[in-house]
């Protein structure tokens, strides 16, 4: 285990390395704009003369331009995936998408300027440093190093220090590995600070989740309204045409001939309902764009009812042509999911839906007997009146459903 361990902090670290060296790549272009500046107040030549300070002076000019290039849409995103990808953070650590707002702004030009500046500065001594510290670390085993300007440098009078070299050469590389992995340790801390989601990312979030949900929720009742209540027509006409045709010779071919009409009646308006619904799914799809269509609405709500079979009475009050589009398909579902109901805990038992749209309010009532055997309730049930309550409310109605006198009724009420 404890070498499963170091495995995995040797590979974390190596990431995080790369990280690093990564932003010293990214930070070149800026630091070439810098030997610009800086050769300019130098003089010609003045770069290039092999000291430290212009070429610091140029990594000083650079730093400010990359918190400006920090402001750029781009610069979050480039940096959340470098993070995610090398730094092994958590992906809901860091936030998604530009950054909105002066403080989510600043917070990622600091964090560009660190990443972009420490990684120059990994990257140079990456660069720089295992050369010379293999070249100390061979002075003890080389003539022609040790007569050199390093060896001369190293004191090589004293033949004691010479064997120094190799204990030194080795150091020097610890140091650049400890270094390089403190650093990289640094910026994995900072980067949820910088690149973290700020209360605005959050709220996003927190709509996006809940538009995601409702838009599932809708799906759901789609699906449960139109494909459970055809099942269960279906399932009831089939059951009370197979018993009529069990009568044997007397058996009334009328009745069977109007089930298997209204079975054929239900199925087929279902595929087109659940086309529909398919749709939906296919948001993403530039066909769905152009279809399906808005799905069924109150203008089909005679057809559903003499699918449903003849123990179900509707009574339709008002002109229903002025009702809205989306009222309309919301009512249509609703009893759609009443008449599901009635056939799911009390088949057989008559139904009697009325409808009423007014100017001001459209009202759904519906009731059926309540079955002398108690209803069989099903395990994952109890979706069908949770469906109607929030397809009422979703429009600003309300719906109560419940025993009263023998008699379970259902009430919607909804404006317009």
């Amino acid at each position: 285990m404890r070498r499963c361990a170091a495995a995995f902090l040797g590979q974390r670290a190596r990431r995080r390395w790369l990280h690093l060296i990564v932003g010293g790549a990214l930070f070149m272009p800026f630091w070439m704009v810098g030997t610009v500046v800086v050769g300019m107040l130098l003089g010609e030549g003045g770069l290039f003369t092999g000291s430290l300070g212009p070429q610091f002076g140029a990594y000083a000019v650079g730093l400010p331009l990359v918190a400006v290039a920090a402001l750029f849409p781009l610069a979050r995103p480039m940096s959340v995936a470098t993070a995610r990808a090398l730094c092994g953070l958590p992906a809901d650590s860091l936030a998604d998408g530009p950054a909105r707002g002066r403080e989510a702004k600043a917070r990622t030009a600091g964090w560009l300027t660190l990443h972009l500046g420490a990684g120059a500065l990994i990257s140079g001594a990456s660069l720089a440093l295992p050369p010379f510290a293999v070249s100390v670390l061979a002075l003890p085993f080389s003539p022609a190093l040790r007569e050199s300007e390093l060896g001369r440098l190293w004191g090589l009078d004293r033949p004691w220090w010479t064997w120094a070299a190799v204990p030194a050469g080795l150091l020097m590389l610890l140091a650049l590995a400890a270094v390089a992995a403190a650093t990289g340790a640094l910026l994995a801390r900072q980067a949820p600070r910088l690149l973290g989601p700020s209360p605005a990312d959050r709220l996003a979030a927190a709509e996006r989740r809940a538009a995601e949900a409702e838009s599932r929720n809708r799906l759901a009742r789609e699906l449960h309204d139109s494909v459970g209540h055809a099942l269960s027509a279906v399932t009831l006409q089939a059951g009370a045409a197979r018993r009529v045709l069990d009568g044997g010779e007397g058996a009334d071919l009328e009745f069977v001939r109007e089930a298997l009409t209204a079975i054929e009646e239900t199925t087929r308006r279902t595929v087109g309902e659940l086309d529909w619904v398919l749709g939906l799914l296919r948001r993403g799809d530039r066909s769905s764009e152009e279809g399906p269509g808005p799905g069924p609405g109150l203008d089909a709500l005679e057809a559903l009812v003499r699918g449903a079979g003849p123990k179900v009475a509707l009574t339709v009050s008002g002109d229903l042509a002025f009702v809205p589009e989306a009222l309309s398909r919301e009512a249509y579902r609703i009893v759609q999911e009443g008449l599901t109901n009635a056939a799911r805990h009390a088949g057989g038992e008559p139904v009697t839906v009325r409808l009423d749209a007014g100017t001001e309010r459209v009202e759904i009532t519906m009731e059926n007997p309540l079955p002398s055997r108690p209803p069989v309730v099903r395990p994952n049930g109890g979706h069908g009146l949770r469906g109607i309550a929030e397809r009422a409310r979703l429009l600003g109605g309300t719906a109560e459903a419940g025993p009263a006198d023998g008699v379970w009724r259902l009430v919607v009420g909804i404006p317009r």
